[in-house]
């Protein structure tokens, strides 16, 4: 019922900047939180930043403050993470994670996206 779709990763020296999409589609009222996690070969998934339906309530791993700012565009159902100095230690598959209210009054519903590489050379 809802799809998930990430852009913008990719290749990136060690000190350069990225900006990952996700764009949601689909039936959708809201979407509360949305979020922003990371998975590193043998690695459990991490969060790396979500955002509330506002834009008003930010959290950030601590690994990203600083460097990395998410944000949102409620019209487009589309969240960002704009991510600056980048470090190899970022190099991960990112993926968009969202929790939609198809209806007023109905449960939230959490959804992944595919995942989009993102490496970081040194």
């Amino acid at each position: 019922q809802v799809r998930l779709v990430e852009s913008g990763g990719g290749l990136v020296q060690a000190g350069g900047s990225l900006r990952l999409s996700c764009a949601a589609s689909g039936t959708i009222f809201s979407i509360n939180p949305m979020g922003w996690y990371r998975q590193a070969p043998g690695k459990q998934r991490e969060l790396v930043a979500t955002i509330t339906s506002g834009g008003g309530s930010t959290e950030y791993a601590d690994s990203v403050k600083g460097r990395f700012t998410i944000s949102r565009d409620n019209a487009k159902n589309t969240l960002y993470l704009q991510m600056n100095s980048l470090k190899p230690e970022d190099t991960a598959v990112y993926y968009c994670n969202a929790k939609v209210i198809y209806y007023p009054g109905t449960s939230p519903a959490a959804y992944w996206g595919q995942g989009t590489q993102v490496t970081v050379s040194s």
